[in-house]
Formats: structure tokens, C-alpha cells, sequence
């Protein structure tokens, strides 16, 4: 096994159990615990975990972006309702932006009995997922690979995302607060979505409970600048109230 892979199944069990403790990874992965302590700095290096006496715990930090194989396995009934939810918004013959969240690639998955779609994303797994679409226009923004994330990003992609007029844009984000707004873990994606809000007649968020009233580096905007916010479960009051009075149309599963 690669030491990348190893550190993304660390990473998964973080995910789980928020603690793990090198002598059991060791034997879990038939290594030495010199090797898993490595990773354990490495990933300590990358901002990903925090090393404890005899382990590391997870830095649940919301300016830290995981890699995308272990975002996409975290809260996915939550994603699989809020895909549902988005899935009803689209319509066919649409022309609609994905960002290159896991819960954009759950979207995807949700919306294939569509016809006639035009896809801009900048995500490399939502390109694959729609690839065998035969009716559906698919567009890559282009750009630079982000390692680790599966999306494109930089000029080019930003040159390309501002180049469209789409009907609807789907994105996520790492915190939601009523004063500090929208927030994102990492500047780079807060652009490419900038430029997706500018690009779409709709801007609608797709965001699970764990993100409210969190505040991440990077500012994307207000709250009222979404048009339809998304959720997995039906947010307190005061979140709905805050919304009403913004004119945000709030969407979450009834029975949640």
C-alpha cells in the first residue's frame, strides 16, 4: 500500500472516531510505528491532524479542507438528501454550474434521468460520473489541478467559468454565520465560486447542519446573496427567521 493511501484510510477512521493511536495502526496496517508516526507528521505538516502522546486527533479546524476521497464518504445520507432536493430545481434543457464539492458529486449522481443538460464544473469526478451522458453538453472549466481535490483551479479556470451564462449554480462551503456570511476554507475555491455566483441567474447553496453558524478563512459573501439555500435537515429558528427575512428560499427534507 501507497503512504498516500494509508493516510487517507488514517484519515477516514479520524473521521469516525476523531482519535487513533499509532501502535493499533501499525498492527492495522502490518508496519512499523516509526512508519506511522511519519505519517502522522506529515499530516500533522498538512494541517490535517494534531499528534497526541501515543497518536494524533483530528484538527476539526474549519480553515482545513480534507482531501476529497474522505470528504465524499463523510455525512453522505445528508448529501444524498440535499442531492434529492437540488435534483428537484433542475429542469430539462438547463444549463447548470457544479462546483467540485463531494456534495456537488452527489448532485450529479441524483440529476442523470434529466435530459439535455449543459454541466460546467470544475471537478474532475463530476466529469467522469456524467461522462456516458449521450444527450448532455459537458463542459470543463480548464485550469490547474488542486492535488488532492480532484478540481481545477487558477486563471484559466476562472477565465473559463466567467466566459458562461448558466441558469442555476450549485456550490457547498465549509461555514455559514449570520454576520460573517459565507466562508470557505481556501481562497482559491472561494474564486471559483465568486466567478459561479456571476455566472448564474441562480446561486443556490447546498450546506449540511455541521456548517452553521461556522466561520471558515475565506469570505465568499453574504448570506443574501443566495437566491436558495439547501440543507440536510431543517436548521433552529433563528436560522429560519434570518432566512425568511433575506428572501432566501429555504429547502430541507420534511421528515428530517
Amino acid at each position: 500500500m501507497l503512504a498516500l493511501e494509508r493516510r487517507n484510510i488514517i484519515l477516514e477512521k479520524l473521521q469516525d472516531e476523531k482519535r487513533v493511536v499509532v501502535s493499533e495502526l501499525a498492527s492495522q496496517f502490518g508496519v512499523s510505528e516509526e512508519t506511522i508516526r511519519r505519517d502522522l507528521e506529515k499530516m500533522e505538516k498538512d494541517g490535517l491532524v494534531t499528534k497526541s502522546y501515543g497518536g494524533a486527533i483530528l484538527n476539526e479546524s474549519t480553515s482545513i479542507d480534507m482531501p476529497f476521497n474522505v470528504r465524499k464518504k463523510v455525512n453522505v445520507p445528508g448529501k444524498q438528501r440535499m442531492a434529492e432536493l437540488a435534483a428537484g430545481l433542475i429542469r430539462n434543457g438547463d444549463h447548470i454550474i457544479l462546483d467540485a464539492s463531494s456534495t456537488s458529486v452527489f448532485i450529479a449522481k441524483a440529476i442523470r434521468d434529466k435530459k439535455n443538460l449543459t454541466v460546467l464544473t470544475n471537478s474532475i469526478e463530476i466529469i467522469i460520473e456524467l461522462s456516458d451522458m449521450p444527450d448532455w453538453n459537458i463542459i470543463c472549466s480548464g485550469g490547474s489541478l488542486k492535488e488532492g481535490y480532484l478540481a481545477l483551479v487558477g486563471p484559466k479556470a476562472l477565465e473559463s467559468l466567467s466566459s458562461f451564462n448558466a441558469d442555476k449554480a450549485f456550490f457547498s462551503c465549509k461555514g455559514i454565520d449570520i454576520d460573517r456570511g459565507i466562508t470557505d476554507g481556501n481562497e482559491m475555491f472561494t474564486q471559483i465560486k465568486q466567478v459561479m455566483m456571476h455566472s448564474a441567474a441562480r446561486s443556490i447553496l447546498a450546506v449540511d447542519s455541521s456548517k452553521f453558524d461556522k466561520i471558515a478563512f475565506s469570505r465568499l459573501c453574504d448570506v443574501k446573496d443566495m437566491q436558495t439555500i439547501i440543507m440536510d435537515q431543517k436548521p433552529e429558528e433563528r436560522w429560519l427567521t434570518f432566512l425568511e427575512g433575506c428572501g432566501i428560499e429555504c429547502l430541507y427534507p420534511e421528515e428530517a
